[in-house]
């Protein structure tokens, strides 16, 4: 019996360990300043060229972040089921607190698991595939949605469907 009242605890401390390891990543570096070096990882363009939201993303025994030209190919990155390397963690652009589309930001990153995404909309990110536009007020993301077509989710309701399929060439005409 004493076995198993402490194999139980033992148990939930690690599922609670678990939750908790995943809620919050101690070891993650902050985000870093978008400038002109930066290049896209997919597209090796200057990240600053291209309008709408962008992603940085830190990876484990990695320096410096990967960047994307905008959010959709960070989410890109994140749901392929070709990608193994262990991801510290993923900031993009809050567009609760972006200048306009065409001036997301530099410095006002918040963490992918914590936005709340506008999916589906009529915006059409850097890129030219549609975006999955972020925002740290769930009110904002709405009022976008409203505003610009779409629907409101958080980062584990997104599909990779949503992000890895084909973009149709005649769908950035629309901006």
């Amino acid at each position: 019996m004493m076995f198993a009242r402490s194999s139980l605890a033992l148990l939930t401390a690690l599922v609670l360990t678990g939750c908790a390891s995943e809620a919050s990543t101690p070891d993650a570096p902050d985000p870093i300043t978008l400038t002109a070096e930066a290049a896209g990882h997919y597209c090796q363009m200057t990240i600053l060229e291209h309008d709408g939201p962008k992603a940085q993303m830190y990876l484990a025994g990695y320096e410096h972040p990967l960047w994307f030209s905008q959010v959709r190919d960070g989410l890109a990155y994140i749901k392929s089921p070709e990608q193994e390397a262990k991801i510290l963690v993923t900031y993009v652009n809050d567009m609760s607190k972006a200048k306009n589309w065409s001036e997301p930001g530099v410095d006002n990153w918040i963490r992918a698991d914590e936005a709340y995404f506008v999916v589906h909309s009529d915006a059409i990110g850097g890129m030219g595939a549609p975006e999955l536009v972020p925002f740290s007020s769930e009110a904002d993301a709405i009022a976008f949605a409203k505003n610009r077509g779409g629907m409101v989710k958080r980062l584990g309701d997104i599909s990779a469907e949503t992000v890895l399929a084909p973009v149709d060439a005649h769908e950035g005409d629309h901006q």
